[in-house]
């Protein structure tokens, strides 16, 4: 991403934050989660081509599709975006 002038004349553009991404829920019963072991299996309510949600704290900031990497970065996930929110007025 390129910095604008306005960018530049603001320190904070430059203060990282956390996104997190939100691949779906899940409900069990509290019977069911006190059976959870290891390699127990945790369904969601999500397929796995269905869209990812992007949030900063609770804020929907936009939409995507989870992705592999590829070259150095093989395995590694990531978020192809494609919805982004309108973010003018702020978080």
């Amino acid at each position: 991403m390129s910095e604008t002038a306005t960018d530049a004349a603001n320190p904070f553009t430059q203060v990282p934050i956390t996104i997190t991404i939100s691949v779906g829920r899940a409900r069990p019963v509290v019977r069911d989660l006190l059976r959870l072991t290891r390699d127990s299996v945790l369904p969601l309510d999500r397929r796995v081509e269905d869209p990812v949600e992007l949030y900063v704290g609770d804020k929907l900031i936009g939409r995507g599709m989870l992705t592999e990497l590829d070259g150095d970065r093989a395995g590694q996930l990531a978020v192809r975006l494609t919805e982004v929110a309108d973010l003018k007025d702020g978080l």
